[in-house]
């Protein structure tokens, strides 16, 4: 009788959502994201991001690396592709030409730029465009992003700042359009300068400021006409929205090509009202981490930066997943092997070789595989030679995420949080074709005590007061173990050791006098009318996350205290004249007091 019913509820729910769906178009249940791949395992694979908005709005079309050796578009464009948005949407296209952007070239066959008229020629590019061209179909405006040459001015200023230069300029291909079959008239010129406008207040440089550079394509006149083949093009004439290319100066420096890209996105989203929760700038260098690696299809090992895999001649190699500080724009070359993108792909090697990883066309890291001539005994596809016990800590990986920050670490290692950290297992790293048989057990931790599977991917733990301490391994709380098992046998395991949060010292400021250093305890003599100042808590916590410090035992004030924020001597005095007896400052995480700083009129 119970199955019945359930199946009924589910009935049910699916015709609600139906008819939501037919009555209400843009009804939406919560915030959807849609990864598409295409072309998956070739050198041009292309990643495709849609970011729906809680409230239904506009569509902003960005494409990147449509030209692979202009990098500030196609960076830029990264930084969109997991932003959360409250109204509108994206279609985010970071790598539009992803072969171009690893070989840091132009183009591969031809420009595929100049694509999206009837052309004959049937290459890889023909088929990026040709998705490309429904992408811009669904979408309210388009925007190429490219890094240009020079400066673009109207009139000559010199040979690097003139109207042929396209750099700190929004391309439009007209000043208007009037779409035909609405009537419509579309301001490209006028939008255009109301973006230029806004960027240019967030640059100093007025020689970096941005223009409006109407190509006036369809225009005899225009210097331009090669442009009649471009994506902008194809979208305002034969779909009918606004469409620009945005250009940053191939002259300026990475981090300032990103960050012009990202003011103009940001402004083009506020002109078609798309509200973002807007996304970080990450420019670190990128930095591979691990190669997970399958030999002979045997359970794949972790392999470091540097590293040496040993093989026996004629063994197969696979590398079926990267693990670097960025998770777009990764590949792996089997030099040797292959082409440009081995990620997945299966090699027999019989000769000394390695593995480059490039982010983009960045190399970002490298292991060597080496031939085993002397030794005969191997274990699952690794030579003797390898540490055994190193070879099988390093089955699985886990990935995790502490306060917010995701990390790997292999299995037979220790980590080491403090207690109230938020601890998040995320997944295991293997090449296992299937992981739905793999358990993943944090001894200590019950997520839900009705219907305790075992499995606890997924849940962010409190390691201050989620875990049993008659669980630990050490019957005090201190030392836990993650245990991940495949029909009940121990496949891998992860330590996880806890440390008691405490306060090292704080910096805090008297008044015009420099900054001090005080020590849990510690009192402080301030003279009467002068104000105290907290610059920085220094304590044991990552990223002092969760630490707050709060000023209490006054008559007139108690509440907490942010950074480089003055609190007033005298707001602390009571009745009598004075800062009343045990009046504080505590640093506290969540509940636990981690130091008390105590305050004395002087």
């Amino acid at each position: 009788m119970k199955k019945v019913i359930h199946i009924k509820a589910g009935f049910l729910f699916i015709c609600f959502f139906i008819l939501c769906l037919l009555l209400y178009p843009s009804f939406s249940f919560a915030q959807k994201k849609v990864h598409s791949v295409y072309f998956e395992g070739s050198d041009y694979e292309l990643h495709i991001y849609r970011i729906y908005g809680k409230e239904p709005g506009k569509t902003l079309l960005l494409i990147g690396g449509i030209q692979g050796d202009e990098p500030g578009g196609f960076l830029s464009a990264d930084h969109y592709a997991d932003i959360s948005l409250a109204r509108g949407n994206l279609i985010v296209v970071p790598r539009a030409n992803f072969q171009s952007i690893i070989l840091n070239r132009r183009k591969i066959n031809e420009d595929m730029n100049r694509k999206f008229a009837d052309d004959p020629p049937d290459n890889y590019e023909k088929k990026v465009v040709e998705i490309l061209k429904k992408l811009i179909s669904e979408s309210d405006c388009l925007l190429n992003l490219h890094d240009g040459s020079g400066f673009y001015s109207d009139k000559w200023e010199g040979p690097d700042r003139n109207p042929k230069r396209f750099g700190q300029s929004i391309i439009a291909d007209s000043e208007t359009y009037t779409v035909e079959e609405t009537g419509r008239m579309i301001e490209l010129g006028n939008m255009a300068r109301v973006v230029a406008d806004e960027i240019n207040r967030d640059i100093q440089d007025p020689g970096l400021h941005f223009h409006f550079n109407n190509h006036k394509t369809k225009e005899d006149v225009s210097i331009h006409k090669e442009q009649r083949k471009s994506a902008t093009y194809y979208a305002l004439y034969s779909c009918g929205i606004p469409a620009y290319g945005i250009e940053t100066s191939k002259s300026l420096s990475m981090e300032d090509k990103v960050r012009h890209h990202n003011l103009a996105i940001n402004s083009f989203m506020k002109l078609f009202d798309i509200v973002p929760e807007m996304p970080g700038m990450n420019l670190d260098p990128p930095q591979l981490k691990y190669l997970v690696v399958s030999v002979n299809d045997s359970t794949p090992v972790a392999v470091r930066d540097n590293e040496i895999l040993y093989v026996n001649q004629g063994d197969s190699v696979m590398v079926t997943h990267i693990e670097a500080n960025y998770e777009r724009g990764l590949t792996a070359d089997v030099v040797g092997h292959g082409s440009i993108s081995d990620l997945r792909r299966k090699f027999m090697i019989n000769e000394p070789t390695k593995i480059i990883v490039r982010k983009d066309y960045f190399p970002c890291g490298s292991i060597r595989l080496e031939i085993d001539e002397k030794s005969e005994e191997a274990v699952s596809g690794v030579s003797s030679k390898t540490d055994i016990r190193r070879y099988e800590l390093s089955k699985l990986l886990f990935k995790t995420r502490v306060n917010g920050a995701e990390r790997i670490d292999e299995s037979g290692s220790s980590i080491k949080l403090v207690k109230g950290d938020r601890f998040e297992i995320l997944d295991i790293i293997s090449g296992r074709r299937d992981r739905s048989n793999l358990v993943v057990n944090f001894k200590g931790y019950i997520c839900n005590s009705r219907n305790n599977t075992g499995e606890d991917r997924g849940y962010v733990i409190n390691t201050g007061k989620d875990l049993l301490s008659r669980y630990s391994l050490d019957r005090k709380g201190n030392s836990y173990q993650i245990l991940v098992s495949n029909k009940n046998k121990t496949v891998g395991n992860l330590f996880v050791d806890l440390a008691d949060p405490c306060l090292k010292y704080v910096i805090i400021k008297k008044g015009e006098d420099g900054p001090g250093c005080f020590y849990p305890g510690d009192t402080i003599d301030v003279e009467k009318g002068k104000a105290v100042k907290l610059i920085d808590i220094n304590t044991n916590v990552e990223g002092n996350s969760g630490v707050v410090a709060f000023i209490t035992g006054a008559e007139s004030i108690a509440g907490n205290i942010n950074m480089d924020e003055s609190v007033m001597i005298s707001d602390m005095i009571g009745a009598e004249g004075k800062i009343p007896s045990g009046c504080r400052i505590e640093i506290r995480l969540n509940d636990i007091l981690l130091g008390s700083i105590y305050l004395r009129l002087i």
